[in-house]
């Protein structure tokens, strides 16, 4: 099964965490919390663990996010995490991993497991897919 969504981050909050030792590279290491907002046939909302290597001025980095959604996937509603990275040099995606941790679904949305992914469109539409099966 496919479910399809546009999302807006509702909140980017960087974290003081700093990774022990400390190790001086070419781009800064940060990690952040998020929430974002779906709608489409995914519908709900993510708390995300986001860490990157990233030169916000260049739009150059590398990420990787864990993300816990509460919702709805074509109508079941229940919870699960997923996980996904991508790499960019600025105007691109590459590299990019995506898929839902086996054993995280709750509710009629148990047993869930897929991939899925995510693009950015030139209007700066967020979007999200998972293909995915239950049980």
């Amino acid at each position: 099964m496919r479910a399809t969504a546009t999302f807006t981050v509702k909140a980017f909050v960087p974290t003081e965490l700093k990774p022990e030792p400390a190790v001086s590279t070419g781009l800064p290491v940060g990690v952040a919390t998020m929430e974002k907002h779906f709608e489409g046939a995914a519908e709900g909302r993510s708390a995300t663990l986001f860490t990157s290597a990233f030169d916000h001025a260049a739009g150059i980095g590398t990420y990787l996010a864990m993300e816990s959604f509460e919702g709805s996937l074509n109508g079941r509603e229940g919870s699960f995490n997923f996980v996904h990275s991508a790499t960019t040099s600025g105007s691109d995606r590459t590299a990019e991993f995506f898929t839902i941790v086996p054993s995280s679904g709750t509710g009629e949305l148990a047993g869930i497991s897929g991939a899925g992914g995510m693009a950015v469109d030139a209007d700066g539409t967020h979007r999200v897919w998972f293909d995915y099966q239950l049980g």
